[in-house]
């Protein structure tokens, strides 16, 4: 096999209570790496802790001077990572890195150019809110209608592309519209795309997750606006 060399894009906001543990988990990770971190304008102490991996092996720090989203952060990424392959990696544990080798599998053996870590293929995950889960799979629908395409989890942070993927498309969505986004994008390009089932570790709200029922109205605007409007 030729090998390869990973970009991890991290965007990180307010994440103190994760993000160490989380890095902790991406290094252990047995690849030619690099881990390119983005703080967001973090305002709960993350920052410290982002800026202190400015100087270790493997990382690229970046800081964002205000908090522009998730999406602005994976831009900002995206123009620092020089591997062949780019991983997206949110910064809290809801994902694990170990299933990295079973994202990256159908790429490795040139069956796809972007995969998909779904959470709703049977892989093991902590049993949380039921909405949560009807609003995934009616975007993911939505998705599907105007993508033709058939994914199980179009929200899926897990998104693992290649170096031509990345170059061939233009994200401009700054917030979570960037998961629509880079659906209609890949789609409209025809690259080959898989779906792995994953391992999810979900939290509440109490637990700081962040996304909430507005970033679902507006993901449906986003659906409909790149298929209809680039």
């Amino acid at each position: 096999m030729v090998p390869v060399k990973l970009s991890i894009v991290i965007p990180v906001y307010n994440e103190k209570n994760t993000l160490n543990t989380l890095l902790t988990r991406v290094e252990a990770v047995d690849y030619e790496k690099e881990i390119v971190l983005v703080d967001d304008c973090s305002t709960d102490g993350t920052r410290e802790i982002v800026e202190s991996y400015k100087n270790k092996k493997e990382y690229t720090v970046v800081m964002h001077q205000y908090n522009r989203g998730k999406g602005a952060a994976l831009r900002t990424g995206f123009a620092e990572a020089s591997g062949d392959i780019i991983i997206i990696q949110d910064a809290d544990l809801e994902y694990d890195p170990k299933d990295y080798g079973k994202l990256l599998e159908p790429i490795l053996d040139g069956r796809a150019d972007v995969v998909y870590g779904s959470r709703f293929l049977g892989g093991p995950h902590r049993v949380l809110f039921f909405w949560h889960y009807v609003g995934n799979m009616a975007l993911t629908l939505l998705s599907n209608v105007m993508t033709n395409l058939n994914l199980t989890d179009m929200e899926t942070c897990y998104k693992v592309f290649t170096r031509q993927v990345l170059d061939s498309i233009e994200l401009k969505c700054n917030r979570f519209g960037f998961e629509p986004e880079f659906t209609s994008k890949v789609a409209k390009q025809k690259f080959r795309i898989y779906e792995v089932p994953i391992s999810y570790s979900g939290r509440d709200y109490a637990e700081g997750k962040k996304i909430g029922w507005k970033d679902g109205v507006a993901a449906i605007w986003f659906i409909i606006r790149f298929r209809l409007f680039n």
